[in-house]
């Protein structure tokens, strides 16, 4: 096992990276695809040198994503076929079982569906297009950058963010009326309630 992120200095196909988890927000998947159309053409090799994607080699050398789940996906939409990625750890030697629970007791796992609910490890998809829209997770990215909570390195924090609204405001508003839920957010960000979590930047009286 490598201790330090390793970069890779050649590309590595998008089609050959694994998901760890089952969601991420389409409207932030849309967020950053509008970035790298603004940057393709002016800085996109310097862009991608940038935004490695962290990845850990398991069972058959294959590569899975630990972070940027959001990017990857954005730039297999925009038609990008390779990336540069950044060895976390090479697991390659465990089997499958052993990887997963490993992944899963180092926090590199994320087996929930849109719904905020824990599924087995087998529904992990195996191609970032087949990761599905939690609208919450995409309320959470937009709070963030609204300045309703501020961006930290706890893994999954805008998940966490994502279940915390999701149990306060009613999917159908996430879903029909974006702006007003992520105005709603925001108010409730800053409560005590929310005091718990990750980049809480409310008043702690």
């Amino acid at each position: 096992m490598r201790n330090t992120p390793e970069p890779l200095l050649h590309p590595v196909a998008v089609d050959e990276l694994r998901p760890t988890q089952l969601t991420v927000g389409y409207r932030e998947v849309e967020h950053k695809r509008a970035q790298w159309r603004e940057r393709a053409e002016r800085d996109g090799p310097e862009f991608l040198g940038r935004h490695m994607i962290p990845v850990v080699i398991g069972p058959k050398n294959r590569m899975h994503l630990i972070d940027h789940h959001h990017l990857a996906r954005a730039l297999y939409d925009e038609g990008v076929k390779h990336v540069l990625v950044s060895i976390v750890a090479d697991l390659h030697a465990l089997d499958k079982r052993a990887f997963r629970t490993f992944l899963d007791n180092r926090n590199w796992l994320h087996p929930f569906d849109s719904h905020g609910r824990r599924q087995r490890y087998n529904a992990l998809p195996k191609h970032v297009a087949k990761l599905e829209d939690d609208p919450f997770r995409s309320l959470a990215g937009a709070v963030r950058r609204a300045g309703g909570f501020a961006k930290v390195d706890t893994p999954y924090s805008e998940f966490l963010w994502a279940d915390f609204f999701r149990r306060r405001i009613d999917r159908h508003e996430v879903e029909e009326r974006f702006d007003d839920a992520v105005v709603h957010a925001c108010e409730i960000a800053n409560s005590k309630d929310a005091s718990y979590l990750p980049g809480w930047a409310g008043i702690d009286d």
